[in-house]
C-alpha cells in the first residue's frame, strides 16, 4: 500500500481507477473551499471508510511539515514488464538507481506528459510510491505506469521483445543523430554517478544532449525531460 497526502493528491486518486483502504482527514481541511469540496466528495463514496481525528493526531500521521488535513491509503496496483511484451511503438523510460524522492517524482510526472508507455525503476532507485515520490508526481503515479523490475528480467523483456536499451550518458552520441527504434527503453542514471556498470554494458547506444561546455551536467529530471521531448519527434 502507499500513502497519499495533500488536496490535490488526494483529489487526482479519487479520480482514478486505483483501489482506496481509507482516508485520514483533520478539522484544517473543511478552512479552504477546495478542502470542503473534497470532503463532500469523500462524504458521497460510500465505498471508502473515512476517520476524522484531531489536528494534533493527524499530525502524527502525516510528513508534510504544515499538514493539509487529508490523507488516503491507496493499494499499489500489479505491474510488470511482462503486460508490455506485445507494446509496440514502445518507450521506457527506465530509472537506474535514482535516489532523490524529488526527482523520482518528477521523472514520473514528466514521463506521462510526454507519453512514455512506462517508467521502470531498477535495484537502487528510491521508491516509487514512497510518499515523497507520490507527493512530487502530484497524481500522475494514478495514470501512468510505474513499477520496479529487476535488471535479469529488463534484459529478459529486451531480449525477448527486440527492444533497444539507450543509456542517458555526457559522453553519448547526440540524440537527434540516431534513429529511433520502434521500441525504445530510455536509462537515466544515478544523480552523482550516472549509469551503473551494468547497465552501461548492457545499453545498445549511449546518448547525450548538446549542452553548454562550461556546464558539466543537466539535473536528471530535467535530462529526463528533454530527452523524452527529443524522443517524440
Amino acid at each position: 500500500m502507499f500513502v497519499a497526502e495533500g488536496v490535490r493528491t488526494v483529489e487526482e486518486l479519487l479520480r482514478s481507477k486505483l483501489a482506496i483502504r481509507g482516508v485520514l482527514t483533520a478539522p484544517q481541511l473543511a478552512d479552504a473551499p477546495r478542502g470542503a469540496a473534497l470532503l463532500a466528495s469523500l462524504a458521497e463514496r460510500t465505498d471508502i471508510e473515512t476517520a476524522e481525528l484531531s489536528e494534533r493526531d493527524f499530525a502524527s500521521a502525516a510528513e508534510t511539515d504544515s499538514p493539509q488535513g487529508v490523507l488516503a491509503i491507496g493499494e499499489i496496483p500489479e505491474r510488470s514488464l511482462a503486460d508490455y511484451s506485445g507494446v509496440s511503438p514502445l518507450t521506457l523510460l527506465v530509472l537506474d538507481a535514482v535516489q532523490d524522492p524529488g526527482n523520482v517524482g518528477t521523472i514520473v510526472r514528466t514521463a506521462a506528459a510526454l507519453g512514455a508507455t512506462a517508467t521502470v525503476a531498477l535495484p537502487g532507485t528510491v521508491d516509487l510510491w514512497n510518499a515523497k515520490v507520490v507527493r512530487s508526481g502530484m497524481g500522475t503515479h494514478f495514470i501512468h505506469p510505474a513499477f520496479h523490475a529487476t535488471a535479469e528480467s529488463l534484459a529478459s523483456f529486451l531480449d525477448a521483445t527486440g527492444a533497444e536499451l539507450w543509456g542517458a550518458d555526457a559522453k553519448g552520441g547526440l540524440v537527434g543523430a540516431r534513429p529511433r527504434p520502434a521500441r525504445l527503453a530510455l536509462a537515466v542514471g544515478n544523480e552523482g554517478s550516472g549509469l551503473t556498470a551494468a547497465t552501461r554494458g548492457r545499453a545498445d547506444a549511449l546518448v547525450a544532449l548538446r549542452i553548454a561546455p562550461d556546464v558539466e551536467s543537466l539535473n536528471v529530471a530535467v535530462a529526463a525531460g528533454i530527452l523524452l521531448h527529443a524522443l517524440r519527434q
